[in-house]
């Protein structure tokens, strides 16, 4: 008997579709989650607004997008504990406190702009008050999230999201100036102007995502758990298969989300830019870009879009918030606890998407809030990668896990990419 039960096991190792669904998980989730909303209009006004001209920014972020998510990754594994509880064993309290403000301010207007859009984009094709979809959005998110297990949710959703690959579509339909885009990307251009550097910014801002780097760190933590592991700092054994899982699963899913992001840069640059059509205001005009493809469904392609990235990406900025404050707070955090038994964490969780939702109500139009909600990302981003990278070579912390040469470079050229963006956006602003 014993002989029968384990033959199964044994073959189940080679199974395609298994093996995959064991080394694909936060990785995928975050990358998925990363071309939210913002990350759509963002990247369709870079499009828009400067042609080909930035198509460099989606390529140059990709090996730095999957460092830092790597050492997110890897924070989580290798302590068992998330980035806020891992800051409290070696930052004064006032670092951890604005860490955590910081985050959860920059996720509340993430989520506000993201259910703003996803009110915007179901008025395009049933009509009615944009607001109140945003608000019975935010409810139905909020109550999902603290009802429904996460797992199961985005495994559904994640689905939806597929409806991106839209844009791969229009890329090998639509006539593209390939030469002129290639170019673009190989010999880039800059332009040291406020305008330029503010998309620059929004760019890497909503690539290159605080609330991902969170989520990530959380979700592996609570796999760990789920698996009944130990943290790789508490095993005497190696585990190098943990650190090439995380790695595989980090770099598909980032592969994912650029791949999509420069489909759309690319999309928009060749019809919206080459029609004038240089500042998106509205999601009508972003839904044009689709057009050339579509035809009579361009708006409920673009609007599923919106939605399904939407659905997935609200859930997993208000669960962000929800781990840093929880964390900081010494409450007990979990996507896989009933709503009783991590009271605060589940609070924090509705109480950020409700007034996400509320914002919604706000005279802002929703695309400009989401590109600004891009750029304070931007901004937001480099503090909590400092903070990380100190973590992640700290030897107290994560003991032989520490960061290696590679990696640790990396990840610091990566944060000296988002400062430097920043830094020169507010010179070009105030001299």
């Amino acid at each position: 008997m014993l002989q029968i039960d384990q033959t199964p096991k044994k073959r189940s190792v080679f199974h395609p579709i298994r093996t995959s669904s064991r080394l694909l998980g936060p990785g995928v989730i975050a990358g998925a989650a990363d071309d939210d909303p913002s990350g759509i209009a963002t990247y369709s006004q870079a499009g828009a607004q400067f042609g080909y001209q930035q198509l460099w920014s989606v390529v140059l972020t990709f090996p730095f997008m999957v460092a830092i998510q790597l050492v997110a990754a890897r924070i989580g594994r290798v302590t068992g504990k998330g980035v806020i509880a891992n800051a409290r064993l070696i930052y004064p309290e006032v670092v951890v406190i604005a860490l955590v403000m910081l985050v959860v301010i920059a996720n509340t207007i993430n989520i506000a702009a993201d259910l703003a859009a996803m009110g915007a984009a179901i008025t395009l094709v049933i009509g009615g008050p944009a607001p109140i979809y945003a608000l019975l959005f935010g409810i139905f998110c909020a109550l999902a999230e603290v009802f429904i297990p996460y797992r199961s949710y985005a495994h559904v959703l994640k689905w939806l999201t597929l409806v991106l690959f839209v844009y791969v579509l229009a890329v090998l339909t639509i006539h593209i100036e390939w030469i002129e885009a290639i170019n673009a990307i190989l010999r880039p251009s800059f332009e040291v102007t406020t305008d330029y550097l503010l998309v620059i910014v929004a760019v890497f801002g909503t690539t290159i995502s605080p609330y991902v780097f969170f989520w990530q760190t959380a979700q592996e933590v609570e796999d760990m758990q789920l698996a009944r592991e130990r943290p790789l700092i508490e095993q005497a054994e190696d585990k190098k298969h943990h650190l090439q899982r995380m790695a595989i699963d980090t770099g598909v899913g980032m592969a994912f989300s650029n791949g999509i992001a420069f489909c759309i840069m690319i999309t928009t640059a060749a019809t919206l830019h080459q029609a004038g059509m240089t500042n998106i205001a509205t999601a009508a005009e972003a839904a044009e870009a689709l057009r050339p493809l579509a035809g009579p469904l361009t708006f409920a392609l673009f609007s599923l879009g919106i939605i399904g990235t939407g659905l997935l990406a609200v859930p997993v900025l208000a669960g962000s918030a929800g781990y840093a404050v929880a964390e900081a707070m010494h409450w007990r955090s979990s996507l896989e606890l009933k709503p009783l038994r991590a009271r605060g964490f589940y609070a924090v969780i509705a109480a950020a998407t409700l007034i996400g939702a509320a914002l919604g109500f706000t005279a802002i139009d929703p695309i400009k809030m989401l590109f600004w909600a891009a750029v304070i990302n931007g901004f937001v981003a480099v503090p909590v990668m400092v903070a990380m990278m100190i973590m992640a070579s700290r030897l107290q912390l994560m003991g032989k896990y520490k960061l290696g040469a590679g990696v640790a470079i990396a990840g610091w050229a990566s944060t000296l990419l988002m400062a430097v963006a920043a830094g020169v956006l507010l010179w070009s602003i105030f001299i």
